[in-house]
């Protein structure tokens, strides 16, 4: 398991942290998600070997968001 942060932009309410915890849950090969309006990021624990860490990024981009 790798575990990274990922910054995230453009989130105004826990709805939107509802929203990206939802689409990298619903990823295969990630483990566990943590998502923080506050921080503006998200903590991803996810296998290598099945999902990369830019496909991460894609999708909280995918889903409407700034990340990076």
């Amino acid at each position: 398991m790798e575990n990274t942060v990922i910054r995230i932009g453009g989130m105004s309410c826990q709805g939107c942290v509802k929203n990206i915890t939802g689409v990298l849950s619903a990823m295969a090969g990630v483990s566990s998600v943590e998502v923080s309006l506050e921080a503006a990021e998200g903590r991803v624990a996810f296998d290598s070997q099945v999902v990369t860490r830019d496909a991460l990024v894609n999708a909280i981009e995918d889903a409407g968001f700034d990340a990076e």
